[in-house]
């Protein structure tokens, strides 16, 4: 079903990508969709396949790529929205009139989801921009374009037109975005720097969670050490690709998960790690330790080279300088 007003969204297959099923294709492919939406839009007949001149609809999400042929997806324009503006205040580091950055604070949901349905960053966005943010990723996710978890604070881009948004897409698609963090791990983590290439999927046994995996997708980080406290390290990764948890899950991997991390960290601490976090507020750590500080790329309508820092939470402050006085 597509209509004179919606937006076309064009992929080609190539043929290594013969035998992938077309959902996840796509999702791959249109970074700025995800895959719920993207079957969505199939079911409701907005994905045409064409190989050979023969245009075919595609009617199941499950269907397999066959070699070289394209896909036409529709976006319809974007419904009104159901989520209610709230007057939350935002920092704003950066702003022009296809795009802003964000310092989130933690604690604060990107997105509506179940269970979430006010104060989340979307809620504030649109008291403070409606109107002015880009439709392609549907009615409950205006303007989003990627995320970072509730739990962790920092930088994050929000795309203000279409254009922008699929600019924005293309470099996260590509990994040409620079997107570092900081955060305190578990334990003395060997080496001053080092690269977990893991691959990441669903946790076969927790569907809320997130496990390395040898059928997931590629997942890479970098890190270096920044500080050691014995029994804790205060370090730098740098996210080579951008996967839901990433950078919890690689560092559980490496023994040394993430401080005050609820879902992936130990469910008790004892002997010296206990005793160093003696003098931490229990509410600086109740979440994980994690900033998304720097965040660079090439403005997508301008060509611009943009860079921006973040200062480190106060929260995030307290807990090194308590650290360092153990």
């Amino acid at each position: 079903m597509i209509l004179p007003m919606d937006e076309l969204l064009k992929v080609k297959a190539e043929t290594s990508d013969q035998g992938q099923r077309i959902d996840k294709f796509l999702t791959d492919n249109l970074p700025e969709l995800s895959r719920s939406r993207i079957q969505k839009l199939i079911d409701e007949g907005r994905l045409v396949r064409t190989d050979g001149g023969a245009s075919l609809p595609v009617t199941k999400a499950g269907d397999r790529i066959k070699g070289t042929e394209s896909f036409i997806l529709s976006l319809p324009p974007p419904e009104p929205l159901d989520v209610e503006a709230e007057d939350i205040p935002l920092e704003i580091i950066y702003e022009d009139e296809d795009l802003l950055v964000v310092n989130k604070p933690r604690g604060m949901v990107v997105h509506p989801a179940p269970g979430n349905y006010s104060g989340t960053l979307v809620n504030a966005l649109l008291y403070h921009f409606q109107g002015h943010l880009s439709g392609i990723n549907g009615v409950m996710r205006p303007g989003i374009v990627h995320r970072i978890d509730k739990d962790t604070a920092g930088l994050l881009v929000v795309c203000k037109t279409d254009r922008a948004h699929q600019g924005m897409a293309e470099l996260l698609k590509v990994h040409d975005i620079d997107r570092v963090y900081h955060a305190i791990v578990y334990g003395n983590i060997s080496g001053e720097e080092g690269t977990v290439d893991a691959p990441l999927g669903r946790d076969p046994q927790d569907r809320k969670k997130m496990a390395v995996r040898s059928d997931g997708r590629r997942a890479v980080t970098h890190y270096h050490v920044l500080e050691r406290f014995g029994s804790f390290t205060y370090l730098e990764a740098r996210l080579e690709t951008g996967r839901t948890h990433q950078i919890r899950v690689h560092m559980k991997s490496l023994g040394h998960p993430l401080l005050g991390d609820v879902v992936y960290g130990p469910a008790k601490v004892s002997g010296q790690a206990a005793g160093m976090l003696s003098g931490v507020r229990r509410e600086d750590i109740a979440g994980q330790m994690l900033v998304a500080k720097v965040l660079g790329f090439t403005h997508p309508v301008t060509g611009e080279t943009l860079r921006f820092e973040a200062p480190l939470p106060d929260y995030f402050e307290r807990v090194l300088q308590s650290l360092r006085r153990e």
